[in-house]
């Protein structure tokens, strides 16, 4: 009799059932991120890695070999979004703009390019100044010095307003070597009158150049650069005149 009881005590027996993982709300990722913050949608990801790992086994005892996996794989991302970073800049200088991503290429170019050209128009009309000579030396070197200084003026504009839209700009003077179309003059001695003539011709070629972006402005609906621009081709056209007027 005890026999039997026994037997049927154990089969009445349920077996042990293991306990079961308590699921974790994976954390929700954004819908949209701001520029500047290239990890924060990767950290995101890595979070419901962890909470999926969670599900998958007792929080009270996760097996170490499949942790140590993670955590690895973990810190390879890190690592390869890092070297992404840095091979991508404007993941870090990218600002946020309403224009298109073709429309800030396009734009950015071109006016890092004019950037280049005022430049090498500003640096041109410093050499002329520097080395003025003739007995109208006091008004022309005046001149031109009037000239150089507002041709400076615009160069951080420019470069601001680049960025403002997006883009990057210039990095080294051989940077502006490259892009510049106005050509230098290493020449050791130039006359007063081809000093102005020249000056008077590179500005109007300036002009020309910057109607021709004001176009590319029009097509992007940038109205902000293209009222810029219309300053300066008032400015370049005044230093024309000028000039003009001094070699007739």
């Amino acid at each position: 009799m005890s026999t039997l009881k026994k037997n049927i005590s154990l089969a009445g027996m349920a077996p042990a059932s293991p306990a079961m993982p308590v699921r974790r709300a994976a954390p929700p990722l954004s819908p949209t991120e701001p520029p500047g913050a290239p990890f924060r949608q990767t950290d995101q990801l890595e979070d419901r890695l962890d909470a999926e790992l969670a599900d998958s086994f007792p929080a009270s005892d996760p097996p170490s070999i499949l942790r140590g996996s993670h955590d690895a794989t973990r810190s390879n991302r890190r690592k390869t979004m890092t070297i992404m970073t840095q091979d991508h800049p404007s993941a870090r200088l990218g600002t946020p703009s309403d224009l298109k991503s073709n429309a800030i290429t396009d734009l950015s170019a071109a006016l890092t390019t004019l950037l280049a050209d005022m430049f090498a128009l500003y640096t041109k009309t410093k050499n002329f100044h520097w080395h003025m000579s003739g007995p109208h030396f006091r008004d022309y070197h005046l001149l031109l010095d009037e000239q150089a200084t507002q041709i400076f003026a615009t160069t951080d504009t420019i470069a601001e307003r680049v960025r403002k839209i997006g883009g990057t700009t210039l990095r080294s003077i051989g940077h502006i070597g490259r892009l510049q179309r106005l050509l230098d003059n290493d020449a050791e001695f130039v006359s007063p009158g081809g000093m102005l003539a020249e000056l008077r011709d590179d500005n109007r070629q300036l002009t020309g150049y910057l109607r021709q972006t004001h176009a590319l402005w029009d097509e992007h609906n940038d109205v902000a650069t293209a009222s810029l621009i219309e300053v300066w081709i008032d400015e370049a056209e005044q230093r024309t005149w000028f000039l003009f007027e001094a070699t007739r």
